[in-house]
């Protein structure tokens, strides 16, 4: 089947091949069993446009397809990470948009953050320099993210008038760092350090700058050698979990570990600990 630019190559029964992906509006490249996303327009912080937000919402949605992709990296070229939405390509338009329109665009940006979410892979964050505004929930919506110390996060919204409520923003951040914490964030849209992000625990961890891509593609390696299967059974509770009790926690981590405990990869991790060898996984 002919490949064609921003679409991965299909396979039989909706199963995806994403090696040869060509992605129109970041950059895209396969590294192993990791797919690397990076945001390209460093002469402007990596912002978003309406283009890159339809693509990374798209392919985020594919990655539940993917054949190929067991981790995915997601970063920013130039020592920043994205300064949110384009003030040219996105904000001025936005201010002649009627109410559907602002409607169709908040949705999509949100969509960007459930496809996120909903992938099975593990999504890190490779961070360095400016994360603001929608970049921001970029990093918040990935399971993972490392820093560095020159990093600034903020959560602009309310500089320019908007609400701290964008993206999901006010149901994940608490969750990570405490609500009165994020209430100061999204209410006075400063700028959080780096160190004090990972003090808070929005960082994993800093690394230094000239380091922070090799780390994050290290961490992103050591995650798709692993029961890939399993981390996606895990990523999927810990989201679904925030609804629950915890009686009813319990018992859906029960009808997932069951659902584990029949794979392939388990069978060879037991296999492996008698003969005294390291597991091969193989997601299946």
């Amino acid at each position: 089947m002919k490949h064609l630019a921003g679409k991965p190559h299909e396979l039989p029964g909706n199963r995806q091949s994403f090696q040869a992906y060509q992605a129109r509006h970041f950059s895209y490249r396969m590294e192993g069993a990791v797919a690397v996303i990076s945001l390209n327009r460093p002469e402007r912080k990596n912002p978003l446009t309406f283009d890159s937000y339809a693509e990374l919402r798209d392919l985020f949605r594919n990655f539940a397809y993917a054949t190929d992709v067991k981790a995915v990296v997601l970063t920013g070229e130039g020592g920043n990470f994205c300064s949110g939405g384009d003030v040219h390509d996105i904000i001025g338009p936005l201010t002649e948009l009627d109410m559907p329109g602002l409607l169709a665009f908040t949705r999509m940006t949100g969509d960007v953050i459930k496809a996120m979410r909903a992938c099975p892979q593990p999504v890190i964050a490779a961070i360095d320099g400016i994360c603001a505004g929608a970049g921001a929930l970029l990093a918040l919506g990935s399971d993972m993210r490392l820093g560095t110390a020159r990093c600034k996060t903020a959560f602009l919204f309310s500089r320019v008038g908007l609400a701290g409520c964008d993206m999901g923003a006010c149901a994940m951040l608490p969750r990570m760092i405490g609500q009165g914490r994020a209430t100061e964030l999204l209410m006075t849209g400063r700028a959080m350090g780096g160190e004090e992000g990972e003090r808070w625990g929005f960082f994993n961890r800093l690394c230094d700058p000239d380091q922070l891509s090799g780390e994050a593609l290290k961490l992103a390696l050591d995650l798709a050698s692993g029961p890939t299967f399993a981390h996606g059974m895990t990523k999927k509770m810990l989201q679904q979990e925030w609804n629950m009790g915890v009686d009813e926690a319990i018992e859906a981590e029960a009808q997932a570990q069951a659902i584990c405990m029949a794979t392939n990869d388990f069978h060879r991790a037991y296999h492996a600990f008698v003969a005294k060898q390291k597991p091969v996984f193989e997601g299946d």
